[in-house]
């Protein structure tokens, strides 16, 4: 089943999500520090999505998003955090 990530931008606050039934199964959340800086603070899946990728697809929107928008990322969440030390391709956009 195709899953459709859908960005809400704030202002202050942003995440990036899949719903499903109207209802939030994943979300990765993030508040801005700047116009050019924002914190990934907050990871979450579904128990029964778990170990799908869904988190790391939620990230590579950011990512992506960050890229095309000329914003550095300062990762918190701890997952997030583990992520930008695994994986060199999206070092680019860290604060």
């Amino acid at each position: 089943m195709e899953r459709r990530i859908e960005h809400q931008d704030s202002g202050r606050r942003g995440a990036f999500f899949i719903e499903q039934d109207g209802r939030r199964i994943a979300e990765l959340t993030y508040g801005r520090a700047s116009d050019s800086l924002i914190v990934i603070d907050h990871t979450e899946v579904d128990p029964a999505l778990r170990g799908q990728g869904i988190a790391r697809t939620l990230l590579a929107a950011a990512v992506n998003w960050a890229r095309e928008n000329n914003i550095r990322i300062r990762p918190t969440c701890s997952y997030a955090v583990a992520q930008f030390a695994r994986d060199q391709s999206i070092r680019d956009v860290l604060a």
